[in-house]
């Protein structure tokens, strides 16, 4: 059963995933960044459909309006002019659980660019080659170097490993539990 609200994902209720530090909230804030990120790539989706989400989910008064989603976002250390709002834990929850129902809700779309991946990894073919995975990587490319700061100096290929990374990601985050997942993982990513 899927959380329903950041509470849900609270330390108190599940003490096997703590609740973050500074330090660790520096890096979920980047790393949440970039998982609407690819999810906005791959499935054109805007604020609108983060919003109608947090709606849904009952954490609308976390994700109010397009301001709030923006400054949230902005809170990103890889974003240009970042640092305008700080994530608290509960926001954070709210992006995790808008997050995964974004990509629940796009699961096919998902799958068969992650399918299609595989494919074009097995017959050894540049995964940019194939239709829907070059235009997420060209959409995500170009909207990674339009909105972060300081990586002008990262390399197609970087933001492409990411790009499809992040699409891997997404398979496991629109799966069973995947809130969870995505919450574990930001956790065990802000410690490295």
């Amino acid at each position: 059963m899927e959380p329903s609200s950041p509470r849900e994902l609270n330390s108190e209720h599940n003490p096997a995933q703590p609740a973050p530090t500074p330090r660790q909230l520096h890096s979920i804030k980047a790393q949440l960044d970039l998982v609407l990120l690819a999810l906005e790539a791959l499935t054109g989706l805007g604020s609108d459909a983060m919003l109608a989400a947090a709606e849904n989910l009952g954490v609308s008064d976390l994700l109010s309006d397009r301001v709030n989603l923006w400054r949230l976002r902005q809170a990103s250390p890889l974003r240009k002019g970042q640092g305008r709002k700080k994530l608290d834990v509960d926001e954070a929850r709210a992006l995790v659980l808008v997050s995964c129902h974004l990509a629940i809700a796009h699961r096919d779309p998902i799958r068969q660019a992650v399918a299609r991946l595989e494919k074009a990894l097995a017959q050894g073919q540049p995964p940019h080659r194939t239709a829907q995975l070059g235009d997420y990587l060209d959409t995500f490319s170009n909207a990674y170097q339009d909105r972060m700061e300081g990586d002008q100096s990262a390399t197609t290929d970087e933001i492409t490993t990411l790009g499809l990374k992040l699409l891997v990601d997404l398979l496991f985050y629109s799966g069973s539990g995947g809130s969870r997942k995505l919450w574990v993982a930001l956790l065990e990513r802000a410690g490295e």
